[in-house]
C-alpha cells in the first residue's frame, strides 16, 4: 500500500516492567475506511525489521465501491498484507495477479524496485463489502536491498496453527509455540495472529530479540495493567511476557532480530542510503520504474 500522510502516533512509557512503551496510532480517513498507523514513530522507528504498520479498517464499501490504491513503487522493503475480513486483488510489475483472502499472506519483496496496485475486485464490487487487516513493511537486509524483486503468496491452509486453552494462533512468519511458517524471510522475523477467548492466557517468550503486541480487537492485561485495542505495546527485550485476554481478543505478535543498521524512509521507499532514496524518487518521476501488468490506472505521484 502506498504511504499516506498522517500525524505522528502518540506514546506513553507509564507501563509495567515488561512493556517498554505503548504507541497509540493516529487515524486517517482514506475514503471509505480508516487507517491507523503505529510505525514508524519518532522515538521507535522499527521493531525488529518491521518499519511500517497500518491497521486497515474496519471499513465498509457500498455496491460499486472498493479499495483503489493505484500503481505505485517500492524499493528496499517487503510488504506483508494480512486480512481479517474482505479481499484485495494485488497486481505488480512481475506479472503477479493474486487475490488475498483472510488468513492468507502476501509477501512482496521490492529489492531494487517494483510497482504494484491494490484494488477491490470487480466481482466483489457487485455487492457491499467490508475490509479489515494489517498492512506492514519489513526492511530488507543491506545484502538484499539491491536484489531483483520477488513475490510469494501462501494460502491460509498452508500456514501452521497452534491451540492451547482458549487460544488459537496462526504463525504467519517465523516460529512460535513449536510451529514454523513455510514462508522464508530474508531476516529473522516473527509474525503471529492469535485469537483468545475471554480469560485465556498467552505467554510470549523472550527468544525473539525485539517484540511488540497489537490487539486488533479486545482488551488485554499484562502485570495488572490493562490495555485497550488498537495500541502497539513494545515489549522490553529479554523478558517473558504473560498476557491475559479480558474480553475476546485478536492479538498480533510482531518482531524479529535488530536490523543491521538504521533505515531511512522517503514516501514508499526504504533504504540504508539516503542517496538511494533520492535516486528512486528521480526514477519514479522520470518513468523509469516498470509498469504494473494488467493495471493501466494512473500512477500515484510523489506527494510534494
Amino acid at each position: 500500500m502506498s504511504w499516506l500522510p498522517s500525524s505522528d502516533p502518540n506514546c506513553t512509557t507509564d507501563c509495567p516492567e515488561a512493556v517498554e512503551m505503548v504507541i497509540i496510532p493516529r487515524a486517517s480517513d482514506i475514503g471509505g475506511f480508516e487507517v491507523r498507523r503505529a510505525l514508524p514513530f519518532r522515538s521507535r522507528r522499527m521493531v525488529g525489521p518491521f518499519i511500517f504498520w497500518d491497521q486497515m479498517g474496519p471499513g465498509e464499501f457500498l455496491s460499486g465501491r472498493g479499495l483503489d490504491v493505484r500503481p505505485h513503487p517500492h524499493i528496499g522493503l517487503s510488504t506483508i498484507t494480512y486480512l481479517v475480513e474482505g479481499s484485495i486483488d494485488h497486481k505488480d510489475s512481475l506479472g503477479t495477479n493474486q487475490r488475498i483472502l483472510p488468513g492468507d499472506v502476501n509477501l512482496m519483496s521490492a529489492g531494487q524496485g517494483i510497482t504494484h496496485s491494490e484494488r477491490t475486485g470487480p466481482d466483489v464490487r457487485l455487492n457491499p463489502s467490508r475490509i479489515l487487516g494489517i498492512q506492514s513493511w519489513v526492511a530488507q537486509p543491506k545484502a538484499n536491498e539491491h536484489e531483483a524483486p520477488g513475490f510469494v503468496h501462501e494460502a491460509k491452509a498452508r500456514l501452521p496453527m497452534f491451540e492451547d486453552k482458549g487460544v488459537v494462533g496462526r504463525v504467519i512468519l517465523g516460529e512460535f509455540q513449536g510451529v514454523e511458517s513455510p514462508v522464508s524471510t530474508q531476516w529473522p522475523t516473527l509474525y503471529v495472529d492469535t485469537v483468545l477467548d475471554a480469560g485465556a492466557r498467552l505467554t510470549v517468550p523472550a527468544t525473539t530479540e525485539e517484540r511488540a503486541l497489537y490487539a486488533v480487537t479486545g482488551e488485554i492485561e499484562i502485570a495488572s495493567a490493562r490495555y485497550q485495542p488498537q495500541q502497539m505495546l513494545v515489549l522490553r527485550p529479554g523478558q517473558t511476557v504473560c498476557i491475559e485476554a479480558l474480553s475476546p481478543t485478536r492479538l498480533m505478535i510482531l518482531g524479529g532480530a535488530t536490523m543491521d543498521g538504521p533505515r531511512y524512509i522517503l514516501w514508499n521507499f526504504v533504504s540504508s542510503s539516503k542517496e538511494r532514496l533520492q535516486e528512486a524518487k528521480r526514477q519514479w518521476q522520470d518513468g523509469e520504474f516498470p509498469s504494473v501488468v494488467g493495471d493501466d490506472g494512473e500512477p500515484i505521484e510523489i506527494p510534494r
